[in-house]
């Protein structure tokens, strides 16, 4: 299996707010089907990367705009569903009003592509419908906005929380070995070691249970 990487350029926007920001897709596959994880700005783009290929599914880690906004026109062009988490359907209402997703990603559930299993995680705190897609055949988590490299997904805008995301990566990617990659929706990729010490400490100064 093959974890393949595209950046697009684009907004992000949320409360009135905007930002200039780089977003990462992940195609995981073989040179025969993919998985499309996150759909960001530019459809072409990730059609180009795609390369002819069946697309199994176009799988959101959550429906901020940057994540989602070229998820119709993708869906269009490669002929695949798009999944995302019921949680976040107050978000794609945002960008894509009158359209819907084609089915909702559920906890504890499974992706298959190209003879490998991911695990869906639901790891809400940057936004209520956040997942991570854990590859255990090959140790790596796709972590969408939950975990980045140098901490955990923002929080502080609408429908996020720090709290929560602290207690989702602590229960469900602190969990993991050290040595798992992570890749991640915006930035470098890391590791659950890498990361690990400073979710600790940030829930001990927040107290959490």
């Amino acid at each position: 299996m093959t974890i393949e990487l595209v950046t697009t350029d684009g907004t992000f926007a949320l409360d009135g707010g905007e930002w200039d920001v780089t977003n990462n897709i992940w195609l995981v596959g073989d040179d025969r089907e993919v998985v499309v994880f996150d759909a960001a700005h530019n459809a072409p783009a990730i059609v180009a990367a795609v390369n002819g290929r069946r697309v199994k599914a176009i799988v959101l880690t959550h429906g901020h705009n940057d994540h989602i906004n070229a998820a119709v026109p993708l869906r269009d062009s490669v002929d695949a569903p798009i999944l995302l988490h019921e949680a976040d359907h107050m978000l794609w209402d945002v960008v894509w009003p009158g359209e819907q997703p084609d089915a909702a990603l559920v906890p504890g559930g499974v992706l298959t592509v190209a003879g490998h299993e991911l695990a869906i995680l639901h790891t809400p705190g940057h936004s209520p419908g956040c997942c991570c897609f854990h590859d255990v055949a090959n140790g790596v988590v796709l972590s969408g906005d939950t975990l980045f490299c140098g901490g955990p997904g923002a929080t502080g805008r609408s429908f996020s929380d720090e709290p929560t995301i602290l207690r989702s990566i602590r229960g469900s990617l602190l969990t993991l070995p050290d040595h798992t990659i992570v890749h991640t929706g915006h930035g470098d990729s890391t590791t659950i070691g890498a990361e690990r010490d400073q979710v600790l400490a940030r829930a001990v100064e927040l107290h959490l249970a």
